[in-house]
């Protein structure tokens, strides 16, 4: 069986692991950290591996007999020929309290089966696209939106990221000016993709949760855009907890119905989270 060092800890001395079984283990080829909370790494992309852009893997570390192993959106397009992810940093976390130490060289875990409900093809085509994220929950909107399929089936989108200060809110920000000059889908993003920003504790432009921006009228105003109608819009949803709740129920509220691969509608939520 094939095995890999584990994470160096200090005063112990380096140890195999076994790989498990339907596990690639590839290389991390870059991190860059954004604050004490958020990080980011792009890893080797497995030849075999093919995913549906928004969906999640299940990453871990070799640090452990059994390791530990959470879902993880990739971040990167499904055509990229790396893997890209972003992720909080949890002091005490099984996962990220090792995971934030990764440098370039280590090796990551990954089983071999992506997934998730975050996909356009769960979705029925409409004019507007709405992506509602908070914190690392814009990581599948990051790989959609470097997406031509996105494109090809909405007019317009909208990424609406929320975070605590405004740190945390560069990815995204990075993300989306990036996306005009990109080879491959820069002609398509001309002028159809808009960020709405908002911080929750540190002062901003924009203060407040987004389910309460939404529901006050205020993030139609800002955008100067009609409220949601499912005859004309998609929503996607992933983040915190309370938030796909609120914002499920809010949507719901409007008469969108949950999609899904096997019946594609107009609202999309992804409850899998890393810890």
């Amino acid at each position: 069986m094939n095995t890999v060092p584990s994470l160096n800890i200090a005063g112990a001395q380096p140890l195999q692991f076994p790989i498990p079984a339907n596990v690639y283990a590839q290389t991390v080829v870059s991190v860059r950290h954004y604050t004490d909370r958020l990080f980011s790494f792009r890893i080797t992309r497995p030849q075999s591996l093919r995913f549906r852009s928004g969906e999640f893997v299940m990453i871990g570390l070799p640090n452990a007999e059994k390791p530990v192993f959470r879902a993880y959106s990739v971040a990167s397009p499904s055509w990229d020929d790396e893997l890209e992810f972003f992720s909080i940093k949890v002091p005490e976390g099984p996962l990220t309290s090792e995971l934030q130490k990764i440098e370039i060289g280590d090796t990551i875990l990954m089983r071999q089966k992506p997934t998730g409900t975050l996909v356009v093809d769960a979705l029925t085509p409409a004019k507007r696209l709405f992506m509602i994220s908070t914190g690392t929950g814009i990581a599948p909107f990051a790989s959609l939106l470097r997406d031509p399929d996105t494109y090809e089936k909405f007019d317009q989108i909208v990424l609406a990221h929320t975070c605590r200060d405004n740190a945390e809110l560069v990815y995204g920000q990075e993300l989306v000016a990036a996306l005009e000059n990109d080879p491959l889908i820069g002609e398509l993003t001309g002028g159809r993709v808009t960020l709405y920003n908002s911080t929750t504790r540190e002062q901003s432009a924009r203060m407040g949760r987004i389910t309460a921006l939404i529901a006050s009228g205020k993030f139609y105003s800002d955008l100067n855009i009609e409220p949601l109608n499912p005859q004309t819009d998609r929503v996607m949803i992933c983040g915190s907890m309370h938030m796909l709740r609120d914002v499920k129920e809010l949507t719901e509220s409007h008469g969108f119905k949950e999609g899904s691969l096997a019946n594609p509608a107009e609202f999309v939520v992804e409850r899998a989270f890393v810890g």
